[in-house]
């Protein structure tokens, strides 16, 4: 139950993560469609289990030589390749414009991340 419970908290950190980054950051844009939200947030949480520990794996000499902040770069990676996968029609989907908006949104998603997760942590204690 633990595990349903974790996926259950990731995806929804995910959800409010991307909208809150669509929200904010110009040139970062999701189809304002519920099901829209839905269906990135999922293929997000997806790739944020499954192929993220595999780049950590990989850039680890990376991650080690930046302490840790090369972490922003494992994201925005994950991040890009979501926004490779998600196709992008004329009003579906999502879309960015270029690397700054890509990063402002990897760290506003890192930072609802971590909030709520330090928050499930402190529920389940």
């Amino acid at each position: 139950m633990k595990l349903i419970s974790r996926l259950i908290v990731i995806f929804i950190a995910n959800v409010i993560g991307l909208f809150l980054a669509a929200y904010y950051v110009k040139g970062f844009w999701i189809s304002p469609s519920i099901i829209t939200y839905v269906e990135v947030a999922g293929v997000f949480t997806l790739l944020n289990i499954f192929i993220r520990p595999i780049l950590k794996l990989v850039l680890s000499p990376f991650l080690l030589i930046t302490f840790g902040l090369g972490i922003v770069a494992v994201n925005a990676l994950v991040l890009y390749i979501l926004y490779r996968i998600y196709p992008t029609y004329i009003d579906l989907g999502m879309a960015t414009s270029g690397l700054y908006p890509l990063v402002y949104a990897t760290l506003i998603i890192s930072v609802v991340h971590f909030i709520i997760g330090f928050a499930a942590k402190r529920a389940y204690k």
